[in-house]
């Protein structure tokens, strides 16, 4: 099992950049695909990103895609999500989930496809 934990949230102003951290507990994390959603006020949690075990294969939303870097360093057992050009439309809470799977190269893009959840980190940015 792993325990992702998010990080590096916070207020920025627009066109402004941060990056989110997903830690995450035990041996393992190089068997997790890892995506990163979020969730504004009154939406649904949608996904942002993702990457597959080895970080072969990445996918972007429509409306992050060009602004926003997903990685991962598996020596590390974290995950990263680099959001650049940040827009109003960008504040909401962020999660980093996982799951645990056999194949090297696939991307999961559902909420149900992933076994293990962060508690979200907050980012706000003002216009």
């Amino acid at each position: 099992q792993v325990q992702p934990v998010e990080s590096g949230g916070g207020l920025v102003q627009a066109g402004g950049s941060l990056r989110l951290s997903c830690a995450a507990s035990g041996r393992t994390f190089n068997s997790y695909a890892v995506g990163w959603f979020r969730q504004a006020p009154g939406k649904e949690r949608d996904l942002v990103a993702a990457i597959s075990r080895r970080g072969g294969n990445t996918y972007y939303a429509d409306s992050v895609k060009g602004r926003f870097i997903i990685s991962r360093d598996n020596a590390k057992n974290t995950a990263y999500l680099q959001m650049n050009g940040l827009k109003p439309e960008d504040t909401a809470v962020y999660y980093c989930a996982a799951h645990v799977t056999f194949n090297y190269n696939r991307i999961y893009y559902q909420e149900s496809d992933y076994d293990y959840w962060g508690q979200g980190t907050q980012v706000t940015v003002s216009s």
